[in-house]
């Protein structure tokens, strides 16, 4: 089954805590703080592997979480940092991130590409020490990992993309110009999923795939062409193959202003793509056919080949211009990745610390916020100056404005999830 579209779930790990430790050994006094660091949560990196063409195994498995880093211990020991999750896909993926369709990677390259960055680990106490606070009971969370729906969408690379209504015969000449084995039979729709062969020719050799066959309205999605055209785009040189005998009742012509049309109409900048024209099926086509749409090529001023790809008439010669047309051509298309907007980075800074601020019933408040758990995870209860840390981080944070705007109370009662405390100015 050939799948080039789905959308999946990545979580990188969470950064390990900082660990709350004080040295204790026989005849050592006051040994002071040793609590460690905690490790990196792993990042998701994709890599691109030749040995997959389809992204039928994104369709079993949505979600990827990769793992969190260990927390800090003592001894000034720090966390194990976790390893990175590698996804493998198909050569030639596009990243895309599923609510803005922003571009973020071309699977295209031999280096894996980070998606989804793993978080800091935190610091432990012995990091707090100072000469005025010998003594630090409380260490710093572990920062999240990022979190994020992306799209992967396959764009085959071939050098060059063979399009053409059904039936024209671009899987016969595809299967005698290469080794590939595409099903051939005497009917619309025979090939059901891209087809990719190397041809060799002067030693030299390009990849060639066989788009399925486009028709009138695949652009807006009739048919099956519409799924397919993305695998075009990246295509140096498009062959545009035709039946010059007509031997269905449809006119050349018209089939080829047809097929361009879509072309067009999907992307203009592929209607702007080196073409040239392999009029087959010539050994059932009469004379003045093949004279009359010879013509109308000319007209359009691009290189027409009278072939049939049953007895590989013309084939030959096909090719060998195909090659030496594609050195003359710029390197496949890769996309560039698209930076994130200044209203973007300022809105993913503004939820890493966002919160809601409740009044539940008179004298209770209630605040939420992700942000706030692993700060309250390793925050002392019974320690002043741990105390002191989160009150620091619900003034700067704006919790404490909010909740005087609402109207807050001396000796109210403020809910943190499972913490709570009484207000006092």
């Amino acid at each position: 089954m050939f799948v080039d579209v789905v959308k999946i779930s990545l979580k990188a790990g969470n950064g390990g805590n900082g660990a709350v430790s004080f040295y204790r050994e026989k005849y050592v006094a006051a040994g002071g703080p040793d609590g460690g660091d905690g490790g990196r949560g792993g990042s998701i990196l994709f890599r691109a592997n030749d040995n997959l063409s389809t992204l039928i195994d994104f369709r079993y498995k949505r979600k990827y979480n990769a793992q969190n880093g260990e927390n800090g211990r003592g001894k000034r020991c720090s966390g194990k940092s976790a390893p990175n999750m590698i996804i493998d896909v198909p050569r030639g993926t596009i990243i895309k991130d599923s609510e803005s369709g922003r571009i973020i990677a071309d699977i295209s390259g031999d280096e894996p590409v980070v998606i989804a960055k793993g978080g800091a680990g935190g610091k432990g106490n012995m990091n707090f020490a100072t000469p005025t606070r010998q003594i630090p009971r409380f260490a710093k969370p572990g920062f999240p990992g990022e979190k994020l729906d992306v799209t992967l969408e396959l764009k085959l690379l071939a050098d060059v993309g063979l399009v053409g209504f059904p039936n024209v015969g671009k899987s016969s000449l595809i299967s005698v110009v290469s080794a590939a084995k595409p099903e051939i039979a005497n009917y619309h729709f025979t090939t059901l999923t891209p087809v990719l062969g190397v041809v060799s020719v002067n030693e030299k050799s390009f990849v060639m795939a066989d788009i399925p066959g486009l028709i009138e309205g695949a652009s807006e999605g009739v048919g099956l062409g519409h799924a397919f055209l993305r695998h075009v785009e990246r295509c140096r040189l498009i062959v545009h193959v035709v039946d010059v005998s007509g031997i269905e009742g449809r006119d050349p012509k018209e089939d080829f202003d047809k097929i361009n049309l879509e072309l067009a109409n999907f992307s203009e900048e592929l209607s702007k793509r080196p073409q040239i024209v392999a009029a087959n099926k010539s050994d059932m086509a009469s004379e003045e056919q093949i004279e009359g749409f010879k013509a109308f090529i000319a007209e359009k001023g691009l290189p027409c080949f009278i072939i049939s790809a049953a007895t590989t008439k013309g084939t030959r010669e096909l090719v060998e211009t195909v090659a030496a047309k594609l050195d003359t051509l710029p390197p496949m298309l890769r996309y560039e990745p698209q930076p994130l907007s200044k209203a973007e980075l300022d809105e993913i800074e503004k939820e890493k610390h966002s919160f809601k601020v409740e009044q539940l019933d008179e004298g209770f408040f209630e605040v939420t916020g992700e942000f706030l758990l692993p700060i309250l995870s390793t925050v002392n209860m019974e320690d002043y100056e741990s105390l002191q840390y989160l009150q620091r981080v619900l003034r700067s944070s704006g919790i404490i404005d909010e909740l005087e705007r609402l109207g807050v109370n001396e000796g109210d009662t403020v809910s943190i999830y499972d913490f709570e405390f009484d207000y006092v100015r």
